[in-house]
């Protein structure tokens, strides 16, 4: 098979990170405080996040998904607005999302090439791997997965297509996403049965009217059937319900025909290009153990966010080599606790808080959680919690800023 090579191609052992666990969320206080966790969102680069990973996950992780940035040489914005209107991007709230720009192609091939080869060795002996890309860089990420992979173990290349407007004047209009899929062997998990659909009603119709309709082949029609390898789901643009306003967000319809496909109830799923988190919601919405990475604060305080709405107890830990910057005092912020209440004033544009009711001043265990609504803005002011002793209070603006209060 031919082999991709590129200058300064090379593989090195990354330092690992050094992981300090941070806090403990309990949704709304589901099993707090001595629940298991069943998830991990891990503030850091996903190189030495990986590479720390190994000893206690290498061949061990049933399904990853991957959703990279796509070589599109763009910066991203993040909205931070709510209940805006989508039709007037020009009186859009923005804020800084994440960028997508490289020196060259060969540093963007290097830096999927090492990140791939990880992904690899932590993929359990029956794990599938999802690459999601498009038209700018996914031909070469076939060779390197071929090479990593080896070329017997792909699976499928699928196309997602969708809606949407276009500047582009001189072509097709680009409506599509490539998402490769690659084995680690031959004895992979593929539930069928779990991502069946109905059949098209001319389907149907053709072979009511006619039992030869299929070539002599007659399918369950009450069953229904296994996907094709194009895939229609409209872009979250659309979705309004799903809409956190991170740039480049995945609709959770996608994630979901992949995890129900690709692992089972347990299953451990990892996603370290975490951007909004849609990949630990759904796998924590479908009884899946999760490990999501990012070196984006803003991403992971969203995906925190989404998963707060969840039944799925998980830590937050960040590399130490990225600076746990928290303010501690601020006069914009008054908290008052009285009659198991703990109530919140402040004129700051508050996007998540969340009250630890037994404050140890190590480990934050989070107990009750608000979060502004996503459409109409707003956002719960008072908590209702059972105080044990000390309150801390932490709060994440829209900004990204954080702050802590103890009470």
């Amino acid at each position: 098979m031919p082999i991709l090579n590129w200058n300064g191609k090379h593989l090195s052992p990354p330092a690992p990170a050094t992981l300090i666990q941070d806090s403990i969320l309990y949704p709304n206080g589901r099993g707090y405080p001595k629940a298991n966790s069943e998830g991990r969102i891990i503030l850091g680069d996903n190189l030495s996040v990986m590479r720390a990973l190994l000893p206690e996950y290498e061949g061990r992780i049933n399904l990853i998904y991957a959703d990279p940035p796509f070589f599109t040489n763009r910066k991203f914005s993040a909205r931070v607005g709510r209940g805006e209107d989508s039709r007037k991007p020009s009186k859009w709230k923005l804020a800084e999302g994440y960028h997508d720009s490289w020196p060259d192609l060969d540093s963007y091939l290097q830096f999927l090439y090492e990140r791939l080869t990880l992904m690899h060795r932590l993929l359990a002996p029956s794990g599938t791997l999802y690459l999601h890309l498009d038209w700018h860089a996914d031909s070469y990420a076939r060779l390197i997965l071929d090479e990593i992979f080896g070329a017997e173990n792909f699976i499928n290349e699928i196309i997602w297509a969708y809606h949407g407007p276009s500047p582009i004047k001189t072509a097709f209009n680009r409506k599509h996403d490539t998402i490769l899929s690659f084995a680690k062997s031959k004895e992979y998990v593929f539930n069928a049965d779990a991502v069946r659909e109905p059949y098209n009603p001319n389907t149907v119709t053709t072979f009511k009217s006619s039992r030869k309709a299929g070539f002599g082949k007659i399918p369950d029609l009450e069953r229904g059937k296994v996907p094709e390898d194009w895939w229609y789901f409209p872009v979250v643009a659309r979705l309004h319900n799903e809409r956190t306003g991170y740039p480049t967000q995945k609709p959770e319809a996608l994630l979901e025909r992949i995890i129900r496909a690709s692992s089972n109830k347990g299953d451990l799923i990892a996603d370290f290009f975490c951007g909004s988190g849609t990949t630990s919601l759904v796998a924590a919405r479908n009884g899946r153990r999760f490990i999501t990475c990012d070196e984006s604060v803003r991403a992971v305080q969203t995906a925190r966010s989404r998963l707060s709405e969840t039944k799925s107890v998980f830590s937050f830990e960040r590399d130490a080599a990225v600076e746990n910057v928290v303010a501690f005092k601020s006069k914009k912020i008054k908290v008052s606790v009285a009659g198991g209440y703990v109530s919140l004033k402040t004129s700051l544009d508050i996007d998540f808080w969340e009250v630890d009711p037994d404050w140890d001043g190590k480990m934050f265990r989070s107990a009750a959680q608000a979060q502004r609504h996503a459409r109409s803005g707003e956002l719960p002011l008072e908590l209702k919690i059972k105080i044990g002793g000390k309150v801390c209070v932490r709060l994440v603006t829209v900004q990204g800023k954080q702050f802590q209060l103890n009470i």
